[in-house]
């Protein structure tokens, strides 16, 4: 895990710290987590907020609280924006029944092979201007995105392909998500993540899209669940580090960029940590000869991409800004050689 990789870790990310003998704290934020205490997100997340107090020379200092600690997850964005909260490190589409472009942007379902091309797109192909856009207006300013990666997808029964997906009750978050599933021939279910398990386990669900392969494996998904996708095909959430833009605006600019350049490495570290994570876990479950994996050929992907990007279409007639992300989106996926 990232934070008990220990001072070399957190300074890892941290780079040199400006204004080296300044020890005074001269900024402190609160900010909330949409990930509970002990998760490895969480973990890693407050390496993060470690290597902000390192790379500043204490001058900003973050508080990280866990999911709930003040507000609900999906309530962040309304007590950044009232002052009971300064910050948050969330997924952008928890925030889609205000807009619908913040769900487009935040799991534009299949869009993605990898973390790298999402933060190409957010660093030069305009994503970062257009979250800002969306974000300013509720009183936030977006310092950057991190992911923990593709996820894999756990299964009770084999699948091998889009056609296994027919009838498939499968737990799946509200908004794009399921409707990207439910075009593909599954029956979505809403269920919270506390009760993945438990469903898998009853039969309640037969498929759940949750988290990364290793994070699937401690919770003992696939004990319930033997016949996990990996790499995953579908989802691979954008998770959006916002401070109130008002505290940002009031920041100087060295600080500013540290924050920035925080982010940015704390994003490659949590992905670098996670995949690395998830390479033991695969070897150490087919090791266990108890779980099989499957991983899906290229051109079953390239269907349930098909299936997705008309469902991105959909969306993109709901609001001004979602049609933005829309035509962002789609032309830099096809400029880049990833869309057809």
């Amino acid at each position: 895990m990232f934070r008990k990789l220990g001072t070399l870790a957190v300074a890892a990310i941290a780079g040199t710290a400006i204004a080296t003998g300044a020890l005074a704290q001269d900024f402190s934020f609160k900010f909330q987590s949409s990930d509970p205490a002990g998760n490895p997100n969480f973990i890693l997340q407050q390496g993060w907020a470690e290597s902000v107090k390192e790379k500043t020379g204490g001058r900003v200092v973050v508080e990280l609280l866990p999911v709930e600690s003040i507000v609900a997850h999906n309530e962040t964005q309304d007590a950044i924006a009232a002052g009971i909260l300064d910050g948050h490190v969330t997924d952008t589409s928890y925030f889609a029944g205000k807009d619908p472009a913040f769900g487009l942007i935040a799991n534009p379902v299949g869009a993605w092979s990898a973390p790298q091309e999402m933060f190409d797109f957010m660093s030069s192909g305009g994503g970062k201007e257009l979250m800002n856009e969306m974000l300013e207006p509720y009183g936030l300013h977006f310092i950057g995105a991190t992911t923990p990666g593709l996820e894999a997808f756990v299964s009770k029964v084999p699948l091998n392909g889009v056609d296994d997906l027919k009838g498939l009750k499968v737990r799946a978050p509200e908004g794009l998500v399921q409707q990207v599933f439910a075009a593909a021939g599954a029956a979505p279910v809403n269920l919270p993540g506390s009760e993945v398990f438990t469903s898998l386990d009853k039969g309640v669900i037969d498929a759940a899209d949750y988290s990364v392969f290793s994070t699937n494996q401690a919770q003992g998904l696939h004990d319930v669940a033997p016949n996990p996708v990996y790499p995953g095909f579908h989802s691979m959430p954008l998770v959006e580090i916002s401070i109130s833009k008002a505290k940002w605006d009031a920041l100087p600019d060295d600080l500013k960029t540290a924050l920035e350049e925080s982010v940015a490495a704390f994003a490659q570290a949590q992905v670098a940590a996670l995949a690395e994570n998830d390479m033991k876990a695969v070897e150490a479950a087919k090791a266990g000869g108890k779980i099989t994996v499957s991983d899906w050929p290229a051109e079953e992907r390239a269907k349930f991409r098909t299936i997705a990007t008309g469902e991105w279409a959909k969306v993109a007639d709901r609001s001004e800004n979602a049609r933005k992300v829309y035509d962002m989106l789609t032309g830099y996926l096809k400029e880049k050689g990833l869309m057809q």
